[in-house]
């Protein structure tokens, strides 16, 4: 079965892209199309990158390198919950996403994102990463206000719209994921 991971994409205290992530979770458990996986990368603790060699290269020397990898690399497709922080993503996950390179290769990527514009400068930045990294990004995507879907900017009270548009960026990613995975293959 498609294997999906749902990565949150912010380690800072108070965040709240683990509030989004499991809402996405909860909406994507409903479904029966493929299995959905919350990876928080919190739970890596990735220092600043600190691997001699470039990650193309693939030769991780550094255990929690060779950990993140390990996990990465189960999936055929992702989910990115990210923030946006000063039009861009958050430096965690770009960093994160730094730290590999073929784990990513030939998969598919969707986006939700959160923060005073929707998060969309940070999804636009993440799509430039993601096509050097040979990942297919799908043109659906989750928008999320500071203003209109989070009490206080802080407490996560999505707008009901928001859930309807979770379904056909869930519906992209996997119906891409499903794809590559001939590509993969080959």
């Amino acid at each position: 079965m498609t294997k999906i991971a749902i990565i949150i994409g912010s380690t800072r205290p108070g965040r709240n892209g683990e509030a989004v992530a499991r809402w996405v979770l909860d909406i994507a458990k409903q479904r029966s199309d493929a299995e959905y996986e919350l990876v928080d990368i919190a739970d890596f603790n990735l220092p600043h990158l600190d691997e001699a060699a470039p990650p193309a290269m693939g030769q991780y020397s550094q255990p929690h390198t060779k950990a993140w990898a390990a996990k990465i690399d189960t999936f055929d497709g992702y989910v990115f919950v990210t923030p946006e922080y000063n039009h861009s993503t958050s430096g965690a996950l770009k960093n994160a996403i730094d730290f590999l390179h073929g784990e990513w290769n030939n998969k598919a990527a969707g986006f939700v994102s959160y923060g005073s514009a929707g998060g969309t400068r940070a999804v636009e930045h993440l799509r430039l990463v993601m096509a050097e990294l040979q990942v297919a990004t799908v043109r659906a995507q989750v928008a999320l206000s500071l203003f209109t879907d989070f009490t206080n900017f802080s407490q996560f009270t999505p707008a009901a719209h928001q859930k309807d548009a979770v379904g056909p960026m869930l519906d992209q990613v996997v119906a891409w994921s499903k794809a590559l995975s001939t590509v993969r293959a080959a």
